[in-house]
């Protein structure tokens, strides 16, 4: 792990030139933005043998580290990965500018006409883990929507994440833009987050990306309004009236094609009447993929050698190849299970009924439903924003996946002629 530089700028001090910088984003032009991101993009790229050497030291630190292959694989660059951030930028680039954007004005009967400008955030405060993607999709968001960014990611991606943020800083001089519209705090001392958490007076809001202890370390030490994101605990239900074949697709896209994502199912519930057909051929489609599976009594009925399936199995987070299941006798049991120990992230109901989707979509409290669709289409970039910043699973002041709009806000503004609210003597 790198120490801390002697010559580091205090985090205050990084914080008020993202201030700086923020005042002139507010203003800056959609096509200077665009051709900024544009550049950006082009830096990735024009730096990639930079970038994954700076990945390769992470990576040969990480893995002596004893990192899980979770996090090491959310840690790995490749000339894939990079090309995929730089064609992020540019999907954000080719996105319409939020800022600026007027509704309609509404007359009041004063006579003054009332409407509403989008409008920054201000300054986005990013702490992250093992995920140097996160500099890069966290800087075009934020720039983007008109916000300076202040970002502070882990330890094992410090190396990454400096080469990838001076990548982006040198484009945005390039085009006149101020670089510390993306500042990295160059450190790993974790002081450098308690000191940033305080900052009230610089930051607007905290986006905080990482596993469950580090947003619960700062939702409750942080002054500043906070996105949480505890963890990803998705189901897949199939209900008595699914197409089998639809759900087992859906189940080894969710599990296998990438378990260590937050939008990865966790949970499969399958409705008593199909337990029996579905099951066996479930569990042979996992075995195939070496997907550890866990079940209730009933699960381990109908199949053999399933483990047990304990509260804290459905309660848990895997991010790896581990499966728990349980059989339920209706649509109530299986949104009752959802209830007690869903994350408020994603989940899936497999049905031909319309009825039973509908009142699933309504009743289940997550902030991406899908009905016979892959979970891991919960995604920004996949429900069409763009790169995401985040995923908030409470509900100020966004639900679900971030892109640009949840990284503005409104302000009224109102004309008029003259009017007053009191009558006013001369």
């Amino acid at each position: 792990m790198p120490d801390a530089a002697t010559d580091t700028p205090s985090v205050e001090a990084l914080a008020a030139h993202c201030e700086d910088a923020a005042r002139t984003l507010s203003t800056l032009p959609t096509d200077t933005k665009n051709r900024a991101l544009r550049r950006m993009a082009e830096a990735l790229q024009a730096a990639e043998d930079d970038i994954l050497a700076a990945n390769e030291r992470d990576m040969t630190a990480a893995r002596e580290d004893g990192l899980s292959d979770a996090l090491l694989d959310r840690l790995l660059l490749t000339p894939e990965r990079i090309e995929k951030m730089a064609n992020a930028l540019r999907d954000v680039a080719s996105f319409s500018d939020p800022v600026g954007e007027m509704s309609a004005t509404r007359k009041r009967p004063s006579g003054i006409e009332v409407g509403t400008m989008r409008i920054p955030l201000g300054v986005i405060g990013m702490i992250y883990e093992a995920r140097p993607n996160v500099t890069a999709d966290a800087a075009g968001l934020c720039f983007k929507a008109g916000n300076a960014v202040l970002l502070r990611g882990g330890s094992h991606a410090f190396h990454s994440n400096r080469a990838i943020a001076a990548a982006l800083q040198r484009a945005l001089t390039a085009v006149g833009a101020p670089p510390a519209a993306v500042t990295l705090i160059p450190t790993t001392d974790r002081a450098a987050v308690e000191e940033m958490l305080t900052l009230n007076q610089h930051l607007d809001l905290i986006i905080p990306r990482g596993g469950e202890g580090l947003i619960r370390f700062v939702d409750e030490t942080s002054r500043i309004p906070v996105i949480k994101h505890y963890k990803g605990v998705c189901h897949l239900y199939v209900d008595r009236a699914a197409n089998l074949e639809i759900a087992e697709d859906l189940l080894l896209d969710g599990k296998v094609s990438r378990p260590s994502v937050c939008n990865a199912l966790e949970t499969l519930l399958v409705h008593e009447d199909v337990a029996e057909a579905f099951l066996p051929r479930a569990q042979e489609l996992l075995d195939d993929a070496d997907v550890e599976l866990r079940g209730d009594a009933v699960t381990r009925q109908i199949l053999d050698g399933v483990g047990e399936a304990t509260d804290d199995d459905y309660a848990a987070e895997y991010l790896d190849l581990t499966l728990a299941a349980r059989v339920v006798g209706s649509d109530d049991e299986a949104m009752d299970h959802i209830a007690t120990y869903g994350s408020n992230h994603t989940e899936v109901i497999v049905s031909d009924r319309l009825p039973t989707a509908r009142r699933f979509v309504r009743s289940v409290d997550a902030s991406v439903v899908l009905v016979n669709a892959s979970s891991r289409f919960s995604d920004g970039g996949e429900l069409g924003l763009g790169a995401e910043i985040g995923i908030s699973t409470t509900k100020l002041h966004a639900y679900g996946p971030m892109g640009l709009e949840a990284l503005t806000t409104e302000k009224f503004v109102v004309y008029g002629e003259g009017e007053t609210r009191h009558p006013v003597e001369k």
